[in-house]
């Protein structure tokens, strides 16, 4: 609500925002401001040293780390379109592949946050 008010006094009243966007990352510090319980969620490529497969395995067994991280971004409550970065269509589809998997219960996203919190 706090922002539907600043967006309406910045704009005399009249205003046309619908949506927020925000940069979320499991790995990048720091957190990005308003991201929440520190939840920062989104692939990078240095997921790889940070997020093994271990870790990635919070999320769904098997999945790589980069996909682990992109579906915990999806996870995310109040996250309703998840904006991404690809080199080529192969990258693409990894990432859409991602998304695309149920998401994960409040629970698994706390133990995920915690272990990360824990490094």
């Amino acid at each position: 609500m706090e922002l539907l008010v600043l967006a309406a006094e910045a704009a005399g009243g009249r205003y046309h925002m619908v949506a927020v966007r925000l940069p979320i990352s499991l790995v990048m510090t720091p957190p990005a401001p308003g991201a929440g319980d520190g939840l920062r969620v989104a692939a990078r490529r240095r997921t790889a040293g940070i997020v093994d497969q271990e870790l990635a395995d919070l999320t769904r067994p098997g999945l790589p780390s980069a996909q682990a991280c992109v579906l915990a971004v999806a996870s995310c409550p109040g996250v309703t379109d998840v904006l991404f970065a690809a080199s080529g269509a192969p990258h693409r589809k990894v990432a859409a592949n991602a998304v695309a998997q149920p998401c994960l219960a409040p629970a698994e996203l706390r133990e995920i946050t915690g272990v990360l919190a824990s490094l």
